[in-house]
């Protein structure tokens, strides 16, 4: 899936595409006094932070906390009968149990709760101090998608657009299970 990001200046969206289009804009925004810059992984709904104050453009965002330095071990507690189907999987046990987190991660009601999650975040960041949000936020999480989908076309046009859009999404994953 292609990373696509979304930028908002206040209520209105500046931008949405690629993170380094959605960069420029914002940084164009932010040297013209635009006031809360807000830029969205459009997937997680996930802020993005960006440093816009120097003279170049941030390729990406900032890393935050240390580096990841690549595969972790930790202890994996099993019955016997686990580690034998384990170790005749190809590429050993932690291949294995790598194929299996991956599988569970992106199946069918995982991908609902992770897109149910990017829209929580996304509504908190926009649309938290906007009315009725509580109502939307549990019309949300009790999957009430029409319910929460029409409180947000009450809000600002492009916050209800970009929601709306997201609600889109989870519905068609939805549909699925």
């Amino acid at each position: 899936m292609k990373s696509s990001y979304t930028a908002f200046a206040g209520v209105e969206q500046i931008a949405k595409g690629s993170l380094e289009d959605v960069t420029q804009a914002a940084k164009a925004a932010y040297d013209a006094g635009r006031a809360r810059l807000l830029i969205f992984d459009d997937f997680t709904g996930r802020q993005v932070d960006l440093d816009l104050r120097a003279s170049e453009v941030p390729s990406r965002p900032r890393a935050r906390g240390r580096p990841r330095l690549g595969v972790t071990a930790r202890e994996v507690t099993l019955l016997p009968r686990h580690w034998e189907w384990l170790s005749e999987q190809p590429g050993g046990a932690s291949a294995a149990l790598r194929r299996l987190v991956d599988q569970a991660q992106n199946s069918t009601p995982a991908l609902a709760e992770k897109n149910r999650a990017a829209i929580y975040r996304i509504m908190l960041a926009l649309a938290g101090d906007l009315p009725r949000y509580e109502q939307a936020n549990r019309a949300l999480f009790s999957n009430d998608l029409a319910t929460a989908e029409a409180i947000a076309t009450t809000w600002p046009s492009d916050i209800s657009g970009y929601i709306c859009d997201q609600i889109h999404r989870l519905r068609s994953i939805s549909k699925a299970l």
